[in-house]
């Protein structure tokens, strides 16, 4: 009795709209080690365009940072957790491929207490609706 050819598993075309698995996008890495330069707000600007043979998340944040844009927004937009989005601008970072732009946070504001008068203020209105 002839033996009966195997059948081939189904291939996965690059057209598929099947997710595919963060630890794949970010080559297994769940964190860069100077993540903490980025926050939310961080804007973030392409000093270079896409290139042949840079994986597609790579080439679709050069293209998405044409001109500034945050963090938050790109992880948004891709649809991909913050933490997968830092490691992949981490990337392209440490490649001289963008440049951040931080925040400027008035460090006397941030670092002092809140101010209570604002404060029993915020209270007397919300206690008044």
């Amino acid at each position: 009795m002839p033996e009966e050819a195997e059948e081939e598993p189904a291939r996965r075309k690059p057209d598929d709209d099947q997710p595919v698995p963060l630890y794949v996008v970010t080559g297994g890495r769940s964190e860069s080690a100077d993540a903490m330069a980025l926050d939310l707000v961080t804007l973030v600007v392409a000093r270079a365009d896409p290139h042949a043979g840079q994986s597609p998340e790579h080439a679709a944040l050069l293209r998405m940072c044409r001109y500034p844009i945050s963090v938050a927004e790109i992880s948004a937009y891709l649809g991909l957790p913050f933490s997968a989005v830092t490691v992949l601008l981490m990337d392209l970072l440490d490649s001289s491929q963008v440049e951040v732009r931080q925040t400027r946070v008035d460090q006397r504001q941030a670092a002092a207490d809140p101010d209570l008068d604002t404060l029993r203020a915020l209270i007397d209105g919300l206690q008044r609706l």
